[in-house]
């Protein structure tokens, strides 16, 4: 309650206090059937619609600050993981220079899509809803005095109907309901006008926000898949520079195995030992003197047949030979000269 003194008068107050008791009178009064309660249907789904707008809105601008966290965190994760691969990526790796603009790119990215729906979708939900509660403070307005209205209503007409007639009561009362009737009667219209308005523009509203956050969506990703072939090619090209070190590394290796294996290969055949001489045998026997032919076995050998040559076989000339060292031998033996 307001204090006395500061902008509220004790008539004021008094009078406040009066209209509260007599707006929760007329309503038990309706509530139990003993007074007439005006019903405006078309208004009432104007206010059922009004509090759902309300209400889809509020919860749209609540996922909005939520997304808006979420991209925070992506922003903050990402971030992290960029300076974890900076400072794990050694100078002398390809693309350092590179990997490090990239990472800048990447923060840059972040701050603007964030920054971007914060002040084209998230701002356009805050100036939509920040007309809500005012409306809504002249809809309960306009609800008190139509209790008003009411309430004068049947008090102008339980005087009229009174037994002894009091004019200057029923003048007052008469004012009274004319006052009422007037300042519901003006929320009334200035509400039946702005809130089908505020209904339909919701369509609008709710296009430009989704309309505006699909294409800062689309622009980012499109720029982060840029950043990410380019961190995709510097990757490639790292590997690649891995296997190139890689194979030359294994061709010197190969290199240096062969020339070990030839050093130790020299090595061994000079310090291998020289094989010695074989010692020396007793001289190599005398070959038995040929022995000459006698005329009869030179008669024996002559053919018949002078006037044809005779054509030896070479198993004959194997065996004569045989037979000529078999008789040589004997010879000597015997003591006989040859």
């Amino acid at each position: 309650m307001a204090e006395i003194g500061k902008g509220v008068t004790a008539g004021k107050l008094a009078i406040n206090v009066q209209k509260r008791l007599t707006r929760a009178q007329e309503k038990v009064l309706q509530k139990l059937g003993k007074a007439d309660e005006t019903r405006d249907v078309v208004f009432e789904e104007m206010v059922a619609n009004f509090n759902k707008q309300m209400g889809e809105g509020t919860k749209l601008q609540k996922d909005l600050k939520a997304y808006l966290a979420a991209v925070k965190t992506m922003h903050d994760a990402s971030r992290r993981l960029q300076d974890c691969l900076a400072d794990m990526y050694e100078p002398d790796w390809f693309g350092k220079e590179e990997m490090d603009a990239l990472a800048e790119d990447t923060d840059t990215m972040w701050l603007d899509y964030h920054q971007s729906i914060t002040d084209k979708s998230l701002q356009n939900m805050d100036m939509y809803l920040s007309q809500f509660p005012d409306i809504k403070a002249r809809i309960a307005k306009r609800d008190r005095k139509l209790v008003d209205f009411d309430s004068a209503r049947h008090h102008f007409t339980s005087l009229q109907k009174g037994k002894k007639k009091d004019e200057a009561k029923i003048a007052k009362a008469e004012e009274d309901l004319g006052r009422a009737q007037k300042i519901f009667e003006e929320l009334n219209v200035e509400l039946q006008d702005e809130l089908p308005a505020l209904w339909d523009r919701r369509v609008g509203v709710y296009v430009n926000t989704f309309q505006s956050l699909a294409g800062h969506r689309e622009k980012f990703h499109k720029e982060m898949s840029k950043l990410s072939e380019n961190l995709n090619d510097i990757m490639t090209k790292l590997e690649e520079q891995r296997q190139i070190k890689k194979g030359a590394t294994a061709a010197s290796k190969t290199e240096d195995c062969a020339k070990s294996e030839g050093a130790n290969h020299s090595e061994s055949a000079s310090s291998a030992p020289k094989r010695s001489a074989p010692p020396p045998g007793p001289p190599p026997s005398r070959p038995p003197p040929r022995m000459t032919p006698s005329p009869n076995q030179q008669q024996q050998n002559v053919s018949p047949f002078e006037d044809e040559p005779s054509v030896h076989d070479t198993n004959t000339d194997s065996t004569t030979t045989t037979l000529q060292v078999r008789l040589t031998a004997k010879c000597l033996c015997s003591g006989y000269p040859v």
